[in-house]
């Protein structure tokens, strides 16, 4: 077991998750997809706010495919802005 398997399974145990319900790629290539389209801070942002829609039952079930597409879709359409560390929120 890797340390982001071990990670995963601890912090499953302590939040009460099935493990077999984490789609571990899945997150980290959103949070990718993000990171590199749009901003590196908006990237556990994103995670955070998936696992809140998700938990609220509002989350549509393609819902890592439709942010990761949007993510790539804010890319092609800011091509002056690129995907910055800036964590000030302005």
């Amino acid at each position: 077991m890797n340390v982001l398997e071990e990670w995963t399974a601890l912090v499953c145990r302590e939040l009460g998750i099935d493990p077999a319900r984490v789609d571990r790629t899945a997150v980290l290539d959103l949070t990718r997809d993000v990171a590199h389209g749009v901003a590196r801070p908006a990237a556990p942002l994103t995670a955070y706010l998936v696992g809140l829609a998700q938990g609220a039952g509002t989350a549509p079930p393609d819902v890592v495919e439709r942010l990761s597409r949007m993510a790539k879709d804010w890319a092609d359409a800011n091509p002056e802005k690129p995907a910055v560390t800036d964590t000030s929120g302005s």
